[in-house]
């Protein structure tokens, strides 16, 4: 018997070599943060917090935010930004405030978002987590925050985070009285998902969100 001989026969019986699997497409890759809380008059404000809040706010001008973020830090709100620690930049932001209700006091969240093109990197999980802290570390009972309505990404993120759908936020424009102008800010109170504000409170992101808490894959705002 030649042994050197293929049998075509045999040889149509032998399976192929299955083809490589091609590999699962890499998501992004977990942003390493450093979170820093800022204020009015350090110019990191100008230049890191403000495009994040605006891109929030597209009607808020520079000289608005500046006006703003000086009021409502005399009020109690606060910046707490989000940097990247390999390059520096700021991924995404949160101003929050404790509130004292007679529901009990409460920290709320007016803004929430993530840079465009950082969705996705677990930031807005890591600032939630962070405000969840503080909001402890100051005797609240509760954190809240509004959200648009229409902005079902980012109320995925927030079901994601056990938050819950707990009232209706009510609200109309107030006209200003005869004579006087309008002060040039933002109409909505301002949130990442904010009371009263922009149809479509945020651009996330996104600050959407996954189903894996973990994980932020998107809301842009609020």
């Amino acid at each position: 018997m030649d042994l050197t001989r293929t049998d075509p026969e045999a040889a149509d019986s032998v399976p192929a070599d299955p083809l490589p699997a091609d590999p699962e497409p890499a998501g992004p890759a977990p942003a390493d943060l450093v979170l820093i809380d800022l204020g009015p008059g350090d110019p990191r404000m100008a230049a890191d917090v403000a495009p994040l809040i605006r891109a929030l706010r597209p009607r808020l001008s520079a000289d608005a935010f500046t006006a703003f973020a000086e009021e409502g830090h005399a009020q109690g709100l606060r910046f707490t930004v989000a940097y990247d620690t390999a390059t520096g930049r700021a991924l995404g932001a949160a101003t929050h405030r404790v509130l004292a209700t007679s529901r009990g006091r409460l920290l709320f969240v007016d803004d929430l978002v993530t840079a465009a093109g950082s969705r996705g990197r677990g930031i807005g999980a890591r600032l939630m987590a962070e405000l969840e802290r503080r909001g402890r570390a100051e005797g609240c009972t509760r954190l809240e925050l509004d959200s648009g309505t229409t902005n079902v990404d980012a109320h995925r993120f927030y079901h994601a985070h056990r938050l819950t759908v707990a009232a209706f936020h009510f609200g109309r424009e107030l006209e200003p009285d005869p004579g006087e102008g309008r002060s040039g800010t933002d109409g909505g109170s301002g949130t990442d998902e904010n009371p009263g504000t922009d149809e479509n409170p945020g651009t996330d992101e996104n600050p959407g969100g996954d189903a894996d808490p973990g994980r932020d894959e998107g809301p842009a705002g609020r």
